[in-house]
């Protein structure tokens, strides 16, 4: 249903997206995660054919990304999506519609049909006096009026509250059981855990990592054992780069094999203790991430064969793309997850924050039909 090959995107000498392979097939929720920056949201935005590739090409329900035909078959969610505040859910949803030619009993099933899933109450209150949680609803519902086959979702949980973001997720649940394709993108890995079929990370414009979230965690995670005894082991003993530490009246000694467990036990008994409790660590899909995120890139800036050359051997992982993740050090310190604060410009150049609006809301229209 999707084909990336090659796909690059520059401003200038920078690269926000490096040589991006990968495919989604129909009905299947694909995740897409990385840091702030890592060109996520510029890789959806090419998908939803609102930026044209510098290079490479993604097609999209069998259409090229550029086509404007491609757009009869997609719904946007882009994570900022201001709405026209004096419309109503319903209005606003109608308007949408008929930018997409749908006729009106067919849009009007639609929307209601959509509304009643998503549990949208004050259909016909102003946008502009309803709660964040309800707008979003509303903005989901917009994805939906045309019936498309993909359906591209940049954080369309973010900023809810748990109620709704449950029933956000349950929701993209359905519509893979309906047979539609999505392509979710979240910060909260969480999230992309519950609901997505497989996940690639990015990392300064490149793809570090893809495949099942099981396969993630085998390639790139480590298993560890927490072995709780009541006294310390012999500190003499050889214990495989194992850590020790007090927890309550007990001491848990992390190893990372089986055969460490077997020397943690041998050490316990040999200071006239037991072993307790052992308990294996699966790496979680944030563990992997703040691991890969954290490690250093080949850089962005320059002439477009060095932007291109990747810090690495790639290594295939499943699907016929490159990851660059070997011999490379562990990271200092996790990077934030949180989004961060748009910038507030002025002067010369600058951008209001009505401009950015207007500019959003010229987005979403575009993401519509073409007339």
């Amino acid at each position: 249903m999707i084909e990336v090959s090659g796909l690059r995107k520059t401003y200038g000498e920078f690269a926000a997206v490096v040589e991006s392979d990968f495919s989604v097939a129909e009905g299947e929720v694909f995740g897409i995660v990385g840091p702030n920056g890592a060109g996520k949201t510029t890789t959806l935005k090419v998908l939803a054919g609102l930026v044209e590739p510098t290079a490479g090409e993604a097609r999209v329900a069998g259409y090229d990304s550029t086509e404007p035909a491609m757009r009869h078959h997609l719904g946007f969610l882009p994570e900022e999506s201001p709405l026209y505040e004096e419309m109503t859910a319903n209005t606003y949803l109608r308007f949408f519609a008929d930018l997409y030619d749908v006729p009106g009993d067919v849009a009007d099933e639609r929307i209601q049909t959509a509304l009643d899933r998503l549990e949208l109450d004050h259909r016909d209150r102003r946008l502009g006096d309803v709660s964040k949680g309800m707008k979003r609803k509303v903005a989901i519902a917009r994805s939906l009026v045309n019936d498309p086959d993909v359906l591209v979702y940049d954080e369309p949980a973010s900023g809810l509250d748990p109620v709704t973001t449950n029933s956000v997720l349950a929701f993209t649940r359905e519509l893979r059981a309906a047979g539609k394709t999505v392509v979710f993108s979240a910060h909260n890995l969480y999230h992309v855990e519950s609901v997505c079929d497989r996940v690639v990370i990015m990392n300064e414009g490149r793809i570090v990592a893809r495949g099942t979230v099981d396969e993630i965690r085998e390639r790139h995670g480590e298993t560890t054992y927490r072995v709780y005894t009541d006294v310390n082991p012999d500190p003499g003993t050889d214990l495989e780069a194992a850590t020790t530490e007090t927890v309550g009246d007990r001491f848990r000694t992390t190893v990372p094999t089986m055969a460490a467990v077997d020397r943690v036990r041998e050490a316990a008994a040999s200071a006239g203790g037991t072993v307790v409790d052992i308990r294996t660590r699966e790496p979680s899909l944030e563990d992997v991430f703040l691991d890969l995120v954290g490690r250093p890139m080949p850089g962005r800036h320059g002439a477009e064969g060095a932007v291109g050359e990747t810090a690495a051997a790639a290594e295939d992982d499943g699907d016929g793309g490159g990851s660059t993740v070997e011999n490379v050090s562990e990271p200092e310190s996790a990077p934030e997850l949180e989004r961060e604060p748009v910038q507030q410009s002025s002067g010369e150049g600058g951008r209001s924050e009505e401009s950015r609006s207007e500019e959003n809301r010229s987005e979403e229209s575009r993401s519509g039909a073409s007339k």
